[in-house]
């Protein structure tokens, strides 16, 4: 069925069909309409769940690991201050392997105090075990809380799974979404069994326990392990997923014209929507521009990324995201994946969108142009700049009329761009 929704309401449409047993809700922008639509549809019978609504973020993901431990399908969700709020109960939740399903709604964090969005408070949490993935739109954020169930469930993985919506540009902007019917739903994802990680008085196990230097190393690497397994599993999934539902998604890592581009800017959530737009048009102008979107940053796809990258000229790296005294976060794991892998294209970090500014058409054309004079050495591009601020994207952007004027733009580059030898088959 098509309906209107917002990305927050789409999201709650997908955890409704994927039956949690358990919903534990503390309200935070922009956050706060997906705990909403939830209490309505369990007030209303549509959904049979416990619904409790706990007095902070911090009891939010303890009720969550409490019910996933008797062996209950559980769902929470956050954003923010509230995320860093729960931190501590993060690693506990990877730590005895619950496959708790969260949504976070990706927002700045203070100080200076900002509801908007930004995707500094995920970023920032990313060695906490869990699964991290990041939705373009509406649709994929209700396609998500479905899948993110059955890979967190899947007895190979049993990692819990963050799902990431850009605050206010998808939780809160409407879009039309396909909702799957509860039969579909219930085809794709069956009830969950805990068997073996739950409490069972027939036969009992040990949750939540201490282990001592001896052998706290074994179940870090059985977590690390087991999460560098999640990407097959996910395969799996959105291969069913397509079959029952008839929507394909591209796994880890999704690339447009990257078989044959000369730059490419890497990116994830909603800014690939913009993203992608733009490699259209300069593609129609003969520049051979491309899109890499990283989907899951957790468990990070390096292979797949440097292999994606290979023969690139130069690479941007757009994020909403800075590692103060360092660089951006996803900046910093692209280069791993290319360090690795001996990839030697020349990388460039771009931070933007911060505290929720807005990021244009022109200046994505513009990192293009200045990627693009970069990989022919006419200009010195800066290792990372700020959008608006000291990032000579902002020079290169058109002032008006991007659709127009981008040609323009980039004919300094194009010329040498167009007739280069394509990159090396990968």
């Amino acid at each position: 069925m098509k309906r209107f929704l917002s990305g927050d309401e789409a999201l709650a449409e997908g955890v409704r069909l994927a039956r949690p047993q358990v919903i534990s809700a503390y309200p935070i922008t922009p956050q706060t309409v997906v705990v909403e639509r939830l209490s309505e549809m369990v007030e209303s019978g549509e959904l049979a769940a416990e619904y409790v609504h706990v007095e902070s973020e911090h009891s939010a993901l303890s009720c969550a690991i409490g019910a996933s431990a008797t062996g209950a399908r559980t769902f929470t969700a956050t954003s923010s201050q509230g995320l860093l709020y729960m931190a501590e109960c993060l690693t506990y939740a990877s730590g005895g392997r619950y496959p708790i399903v969260m949504m976070n709604a990706n927002r700045s964090t203070a100080l200076p105090w900002n509801i908007y969005g930004d995707q500094r408070d995920s970023l920032a949490l990313l060695d906490h075990g869990w699964i991290q993935v990041y939705a373009e739109n509406n649709q994929e954020a209700l396609d998500l809380a479905l899948m993110a169930y059955a890979v967190a469930e899947d007895a190979r993985v049993r990692t819990p799974v963050m799902v990431n919506l850009d605050g206010f540009a998808l939780t809160h902007t409407y879009e039309t979404v396909d909702v799957p019917t509860s039969a579909q739903a219930d085809a794709f994802l069956p009830p969950y069994d805990g068997a073996g990680n739950r409490f069972d008085f027939e036969h009992p196990v040990n949750i939540g326990f201490s282990a001592g230097p001896e052998y706290n190393r074994y179940f870090k690497y059985w977590e690390h392990r087991d999460m560098l397994d999640a990407p097959g599993v996910i395969d799996e999934v959105e291969a069913r997923f397509a079959e029952v539902f008839g929507r394909a998604y591209p796994g880890m890592i999704e690339c447009v014209n990257c078989e044959d581009a000369n730059v490419v800017l890497v990116t994830l959530g909603s800014a690939a929507g913009l993203v992608r737009g733009v490699v259209a048009k300069l593609r129609e102008q003969g520049v051979r521009a491309g899109m890499l979107r990283i989907r899951y940053l957790r468990p990070m796809p390096s292979a797949l990324i440097a292999e994606a990258l290979r023969g690139v000229r130069a690479v941007g790296v757009l994020e909403k995201d800075i590692s103060f005294g360092a660089e951006g976060t996803v900046f910093t794991n692209v280069n791993s994946a290319l360090h690795q892998a001996g990839v030697t294209s020349p990388t460039y970090n771009f931070i933007g969108g911060l505290g929720g500014d807005d990021i244009s058409e022109a200046q994505v054309i513009g990192m293009f142009k200045v990627l693009l004079d970069a990989s022919e050495g006419t200009i010195d591009l800066p290792r990372v700049s700020f959008l608006g601020i000291d990032s000579p994207v902002d020079a290169a952007a058109p002032s008006c009329h991007p659709e127009r004027s981008a040609q323009r733009e980039v004919e300094g580059s194009r010329s040498a761009s167009a007739t280069a030898a394509p990159k090396e088959a990968n």
